[in-house]
């Protein structure tokens, strides 16, 4: 959609626009911003591209505070810890952005949002496609041959990641949502049941590949999608969302030892997961799931240490409610 177009009628669609070589957005250093919450699941996805493939000089950050939410959408607040103002503009609240771009907008105040700044506009607000793009946007401005080299979405591994990344994102990415957001008993059994048989999917997929990354030896963009769900799901979506038929530590034992490893061991991933905009976020954001905002203090250590290098050492582990058990037959 062009920006005629946008700004005549005012979308709810987004933006869709890629930093690439002779592209209408041209990979600059000093061009772009990058607007996260430290939060939220899908803002992380860009947040650890950035930290992995050393994107900090091209996509400097501005950190929206985790709570409230209100009406009008996330808020700057600079004396919130590691949140920070809106450095472009000093903006109050997210939706100020979205309104300098497209003052007819009708969507979601959502992030992360990547501005451009030549052009004074936003470039790209979802997060899937920034996923594809973004780690290779910037290779032609980085240096280091062995940063620029890192690709998430290697040609000998497509076909293995396009298979799985549909279920992994509607049944564990999004499942946690569709479970622990619905208003009925019915909405949440229904949707509670596929989520824990494609984590033991994903569990079994992982016990043979034998680790340490979900299809083996190489980080792809499918470590990059589970990663964010996987290390909020025992802090925030057991007890908030009542995803509660297993856990990851005690209940899967081989993913469990792939988020240790991820989150002790590898680059960015630790450095870009904040468990206090995390926790409060959930806990003091959704009055009609918690509405005395009390957030629990546990679990302690958020991530267990004690990773085994030795993969054959670990035996796979299930949820094996009957439900469950019969769900995970038919992925």
């Amino acid at each position: 959609m062009a920006k005629a177009e946008i700004h005549e009628y005012g979308t709810d669609d987004g933006w869709h626009g890629v930093i690439k070589e002779g592209g209408e957005f041209s990979p600059e250093k000093h061009r772009y911003h990058l607007y996260i919450g430290l939060f939220c699941p899908f803002a992380h996805r860009a947040n650890l591209i950035r930290h992995i493939k050393h994107l900090q000089p091209f996509l400097p950050t501005s950190i929206v505070r985790p709570y409230p939410k209100g009406e009008v959408g996330w808020r700057f607040d600079e004396n919130y810890p590691n949140a920070t103002p809106d450095h472009l503009f000093n903006s109050r609240f997210m939706h100020q952005l979205y309104f300098r771009d497209d003052q007819a907008y009708k969507g979601k105040y959502s992030v992360p949002l990547l501005w451009d700044k030549k052009t004074n506009r936003i470039v790209n607000n979802e997060s899937l496609e920034m996923l594809r793009w973004l780690p290779h946007a910037f290779d032609s401005l980085i240096e280091d041959e062995k940063i620029r080299s890192i690709d998430f979405y290697p040609p000998d591994l497509k076909d293995k990641i396009d298979e799985i990344t549909p279920w992994l994102t509607s049944l564990i990415c999004s499942g946690v949502y569709k479970a622990g957001f619905h208003p009925t008993q019915e909405g949440y059994d229904e949707h509670v049941v596929p989520l824990f048989a494609a984590l033991n999917k994903l569990e079994k997929i992982l016990h043979n590949n034998g680790g340490p990354y979900i299809l083996g030896d190489k980080l792809t963009e499918l470590d990059l999608l589970a990663y964010p769900t996987v290390v909020r799901f025992d802090t925030v979506y057991v007890q908030h969302f009542k995803t509660n038929l297993g856990t990851i530590r005690h209940d899967y034992p081989v993913l469990n030892n792939w988020l240790k490893n991820l989150y002790h061991n590898v680059e960015g991933f630790k450095e870009s997961t904040d468990f206090q905009h995390i926790k409060e976020n959930y806990t003091k954001s959704h009055k009609d799931i918690n509405p005395l905002s009390i957030t629990p203090m546990g679990p302690y250590p958020e991530v267990e240490d004690g990773y085994e290098s030795d993969w054959s050492n670990l035996k796979r582990g299930e949820v094996s409610h009957p439900l469950v058990v019969e769900a995970s037959r038919k992925l």
